[in-house]
């Protein structure tokens, strides 16, 4: 039988149907191609290449991170230490300008002009003392170990009080003050405190010193502390005289503006009475000019007060120890005219600048019984201080201090009438 055999037609039709599927493959091929090289525009396999100039990359980014760090740390760096020279500028200036108004003191010649209006300012904060190290060298020494920045707590103590300063220095200690000093009046409370390692001074012997020191009570002793203060001053220290019917809650250094001769804190029970108020004198038979306005402030407390070494703060000493070694008088009330009474025929005022420290935070008591434990709100506020001075049974009260400042027992004051019993 003879082969079978493929017309003309069939053969062409078979070759253009190959054609066509060579072309459509060559197609589909480059169109995947251009896909897969938009997806992976650098290949299945990165060169190394590709990750040597990552690398490099980061590199580069890492060590641009680390300088930009490097220079803000600078930049802060730098920043303090201008701040810092510009605070020592205007410490200098304020210095400069204090000596230009004190050279100028009695001094008929002008010495500066007056500036622009609302930047004119008087004296307000005195220059301190030179140091005199030979007014006391035992002192000197002793406040050298003790003072922190050239200011202490003083107390002054006799054995009639003990156990109220047993109170007083346990609650400086709970918080954390390391700058107080006693200066025992007698061999018991100098032996206590050096049993209770408490920083003590004991002055040397001084008959007019001692023979109140040991047996006087609490107004006679609290006399003592003006002269004995002036030798703390004179060596160039600031003190801040506490009596022991006090009890310590904050660090007082931390809330003291130091930017007065005398900062001391108040009897007064509220803002008028402490910061000062219009009173209002009423005199009908004058009849148009009946109402007479007069200015008010209720006393400086003389058993709390933060004094500067200035010529004004030691002459407030010397005039309240001048004054009671020759009256029969309380010494808060002497403390107090020798501040406040302006200069008029026959006397010379002191000029002496001072500070009223805040009522809430150096509370007497009289403000914490009749006001603060009443009220849910000033509940809640921490003073640095509370003093008991307004009330005579003062350990128990300062130990109910302790228990509601300190230990959080919220009933602890609710016992205690307002007034003294």
């Amino acid at each position: 039988m003879a082969g079978r055999r493929e017309g003309p037609l069939m053969r062409v039709a078979g070759q253009h149907s190959r054609g066509s599927r060579i072309a459509a493959a060559v197609v589909v091929g480059v169109l995947i191609g251009c896909v897969l090289a938009f997806l992976y525009p650098d290949g299945f396999v990165k060169s190394s290449r590709s990750f040597s100039d990552s690398s490099r990359l980061s590199q580069v980014i890492s060590s641009s991170c680390a300088s930009s760090t490097e220079r803000i740390k600078t930049l802060e760096s730098q920043l303090a230490i201008l701040t810092g020279k510009n605070r020592e500028l205007n410490s200098q200036i304020s210095d400069l300008s204090m000596k230009l108004q004190l050279a100028g003191q009695g001094n008929a010649k002008a010495l500066y002009k007056a500036g622009p209006f609302g930047t004119v300012k008087g004296l307000r904060k005195n220059p301190v003392v030179i140091s005199d190290e030979s007014v006391n060298p035992r002192l000197g020494n002793i406040l050298q170990q003790v003072a922190i920045n050239n200011e202490l707590i003083v107390a002054l103590a006799n054995s009639n009080v003990q156990s109220m300063l047993e109170l007083w220095f346990t609650s400086i200690k709970q918080v954390g003050i390391k700058n107080y000093l006693v200066v025992a009046l007698d061999d018991n409370i100098e032996r206590l405190c050096k049993e209770k390692d408490v920083p003590v001074y004991r002055r040397d012997p001084d008959e007019g010193i001692d023979s109140v020191a040991k047996t006087g009570g609490n107004h006679q002793v609290s006399g003592l502390k003006f002269r004995i203060l002036r030798e703390f001053l004179q060596l160039g220290y600031s003190v801040l005289l506490s009596d022991v019917d006090i009890v310590y809650i904050q660090n007082p250094f931390d809330h003291i503006y130091r930017d007065s001769d005398v900062e001391s804190m108040s009897d007064g029970h509220s803002n008028a009475t402490a910061y000062g108020y219009n009173d209002v004198f009423d005199e009908p038979a004058m009849g148009w000019s009946r109402y007479a306005h007069t200015m008010r402030i209720w006393v400086y407390n003389s058993g709390f007060f933060y004094i500067r070494p200035t010529v004004p703060a030691i002459e407030l000493l010397d005039r309240v120890t001048d004054r009671l070694s020759k009256e029969k008088a309380w010494d808060q009330a002497v403390f107090n005219e020798e501040l406040f009474f302006p200069s008029h025929p026959g006397y010379e005022g002191l000029h002496a600048s001072k500070r009223t420290m805040d009522i809430y935070l150096f509370m007497n008591s009289k403000v914490l019984f009749k006001t603060v434990r009443k009220d849910s709100n000033l509940k809640k506020l921490k003073p640095v201080i509370v003093h008991l001075n307004y009330h005579p049974n003062k350990y128990e009260r300062a130990k109910a201090v302790v228990e509601f400042y300190v230990n959080g027992k919220q009933n602890a004051l609710d016992r205690f009438p307002v007034g003294s019993e």
